[in-house]
Parts: C-alpha cells; sequence; structure tokens
C-alpha cells in the first residue's frame, strides 16, 4: 500500500499535519489537497484539539500545485486547462479553511515554501521556520498571480512595497530575512524546529482557545476596518467572551494565584454577538 499523502499524528492536544510526498517538495495534486481539506475539517469537527501544525515530510515544506497533475498540466499544443477552476476547488477552500479553524494554528517551515507552498504556510496564525529554509513567490516565473491569498497576505504582513517586490521578482527570501521583515513569526536553527514547534503549539493549546481565535478574526477584520470599527468589534467581542467560562476560570485563577484551566472551544468560528456557543 502506498503511504498516506498527508500524515496524522496527535500529542495532547496538538494534532500534527506532515505533507507527504516528500520526492515532490510535497507538491499538491488533487488527491493531496482531498486528504488535507478532510484533515482539517476532522480537526475542526474534533474538540480534543486544541492546536494544529503543519509540516512536510523530507527537505521541503511544499513547493505549491504539482504542475504534473492532470488538472493543471499542459502538453505542448494542447489546449489550455482552467486554472480558475483549480483555485476555485482546492486552493480558495484550503486558505479559507485555514482562516476559519477554531483552534490556532502553527506551520513548521522545514525547507522551501514555494508559490501556494509559501502561501499555505502564510495563512496559519504563526509561522515557525528552521533557518535553511526559504519562501519563494514564484508566480511570476511562470507567468501567473500570487493565490492562496496571497495578494491579500503579503502587503498586510510586510506593506505593499516589499509585497511587490517579492511578487514581481520572485527571489528566494531566506527564512532569517523573512523574520527580520515581519513575513513569518520565528527562524530557528534546523536542530531546533521540531523542538520549538512543539512547546509552542502545546502552550497554544493550553491557553483560551476560543479567545485566541477570536483574537485572530478582530485582527483580521481590522485590518479592513476604521479605527471606531476596530473598536466597536472589540467590544462585542469583549461581551460574549466575557460571559465565557475561560474569563471567569482566569480571573478566578488569577485571584488564586493558581494556573488557569481553559476548556472552552467552539466547533466552528463563531461570532462575537452568538450565544450559546458549543464548549
Amino acid at each position: 500500500m502506498s503511504e498516506p499523502l498527508v500524515l496524522v499524528s496527535q500529542e495532547g492536544a496538538v494534532r500534527t499535519f506532515t505533507l507527504n510526498r516528500p520526492a515532490a517538495l510535497n507538491s499538491f495534486t488533487g488527491e493531496m489537497h482531498e486528504a488535507l481539506a478532510s484533515a482539517l475539517d476532522a480537526a475542526a469537527a474534533d474538540t480534543a484539539v486544541r492546536c494544529v501544525v503543519i509540516t512536510g515530510a523530507g527537505r521541503g515544506f511544499c513547493a505549491g500545485q504539482d504542475l504534473s497533475d492532470p488538472a493543471v498540466s499542459v502538453e505542448p499544443g494542447s489546449a489550455s486547462k482552467d486554472l480558475g477552476a483549480v483555485i476555485e476547488r482546492h486552493w480558495r477552500p484550503l486558505a479559507q479553511r485555514l482562516r476559519s479553524m477554531p483552534v490556532p494554528t502553527v506551520a513548521a517551515v522545514n525547507g522551501v515554501a514555494a508559490g501556494a507552498g509559501a502561501n499555505l504556510a502564510l495563512n496559519c496564525d504563526l509561522v515557525v521556520a528552521a533557518r535553511t529554509a526559504s519562501f519563494i513567490q514564484a508566480f511570476a516565473k511562470i507567468g501567473l498571480v500570487p493565490d492562496t491569498g496571497g495578494t491579500w497576505l503579503l502587503p498586510h504582513l510586510v506593506g505593499r512595497a516589499r509585497a511587490l517586490g517579492l511578487a514581481l521578482l520572485g527571489d528566494k527570501l531566506p527564512a532569517e530575512e523573512a523574520a527580520r521583515i515581519g513575513l513569518i513569526w520565528q527562524c530557528v536553527d534546523d536542530a531546533a524546529l521540531a523542538e520549538t514547534v512543539a512547546a509552542l503549539a502545546a502552550r497554544l493549546a493550553a491557553m483560551p482557545t476560543r479567545a485566541l481565535v477570536a483574537t485572530r478574526a478582530a485582527i483580521d477584520a481590522a485590518a479592513g476596518s476604521s479605527m471606531d470599527e476596530a473598536l466597536a468589534l472589540e467590544t462585542r467581542w469583549q461581551r460574549t467572551l466575557g460571559r465565557a467560562h475561560d474569563y471567569l476560570e482566569g480571573v478566578a485563577a488569577f485571584g488564586a494565584k493558581r494556573p488557569p484551566v481553559f476548556t472552552d472551544r467552539d466547533a466552528t468560528v463563531r461570532g462575537p454577538d452568538d450565544e450559546g456557543a458549543a464548549h
């Protein structure tokens, strides 16, 4: 039997997905998309999962779309393929799934992250990369624009000037420089990547999950809001979260000088005005 295209493991409340096409630098086929989508949906529905980690097998994180996949491959003289259909079927839903996960997400980038593979990582809440890893917006090299949310992510993370430089030139960006300019959260020595990510994910899993997800939602919403709109959204979130178990537990633990035990965790992302959340 062939190896699964996505390996799934769990340590405590942390579920790790390892993209598993190392010979192809973990580039995506339709089957691999389906495997990861199913795995992410299962993690979202499982309230025992409080953090998700995505990494790659072998020497690369992900090289994006496998250009030999029948959905996109083009032979000389043959009719062109509808790349938009591939985006609509796979890459757009993947970006939306990651941005709507009801738990924090961490990308552990262990090698090259190119094209949609780079933006797959950037859609995670936190990105930790090995020092020898790199990020490449390779789209212009084959006559395309950044996808998987790249056109939104890049300027929001590093500003318009750097976003254009990365997207137009398609140069390799070393992980250390990616961390310096704010594209990713952290760059660590290769030997420390697994330990660093495991500690970070365990820390996130022990934190108030619903509040972390609300923080992501509020920050993303603020990117297209006025200050007054952001203040109003903060008010609504605090009203909702202030009624929840984790806030009451956090205050009680602070007063008792003991570690808090947070348990709130929705099966789906809920808005700040939703009541009766499932925990």
